[in-house]
């Protein structure tokens, strides 16, 4: 892995340690196969650094309510966005895959893409502390949000739309199928209590959106 030429890319040196940055990089099934750590834990961390950066970027720029800024937080943190952010760095040729991931597409799977991306800010946070991951956040994050803009977020949609009328809106994954590496998640929304759309993804955030999706669809009929 040449870990030299992302760092660079980033704006930042080598360290004496790069396990944690190597581990950013390594999906389940990999680890699986050559029994060493995954990159789920890193994964979990760096949302949130992915978080506190982005709230304090919009509440610093955007002079709006808490609502319209965690719509606005939501829709650049999302899956979809998060790949965009990691293609400028082409992110997906440091993965670490198991043979079967590799060969069934893992390295443009938007969702393993988008977790090591997170890991990966993860992992510099606790390498090279918090204004260094703030530093990459500006520099991989904050140039591109614009681009983030155009992707749409069938979730928040669907809640507007529901809020307006005062209803209870209510999602919940029902099912979740396939090995650790390759999870397919079957989520459902309801409102008042009643099935209202079904959608199923390789997150379950995916699947939520998916449910939101065929919701808005049938109320559009």
């Amino acid at each position: 892995m040449e870990l030299e030429k992302l760092l660079d890319l980033v704006g930042l040196e080598k360290p004496s340690d790069d396990s944690l940055l190597i581990e950013a990089f390594t999906h389940s099934s990999y680890a699986n196969e050559h029994h060493t750590n995954c990159n789920e834990r890193l994964e979990f961390l760096g949302d949130a650094v992915l978080e506190l950066c982005m709230s304090t970027y919009l509440y610093g720029s955007i002079s709006k309510d808490e609502g319209v800024l965690t719509q606005k937080r939501a829709q650049a943190v999302r899956e979809e966005a998060l790949d965009i952010y990691a293609s400028k760095i082409n992110l997906q040729d440091y993965l670490l895959l198991g043979k079967g991931e590799e060969k069934t597409g893992g390295r443009s799977n938007k969702a393993i893409i988008a977790d090591a991306f997170e890991a990966f800010l993860g992992a510099i946070y606790l390498t090279y502390g918090f204004d260094k991951a703030r530093m990459v956040f500006g520099k991989l994050v904050l140039p591109y949000i614009d681009e983030t803009a155009v992707i749409k977020d069938y979730k928040s949609i669907f809640q507007e739309e529901i809020q307006s009328e005062k209803r209870n809106i209510e999602y919940k994954i029902v099912s979740e199928t396939g090995p650790t590496h390759d999870r397919l998640f079957a989520a459902e929304v309801y409102i008042d209590g009643l099935v209202y759309g079904h959608g199923s993804g390789k997150t379950k955030k995916e699947a939520e959106q998916m449910a939101a999706k065929e919701a808005l669809l049938k109320r559009a009929k």
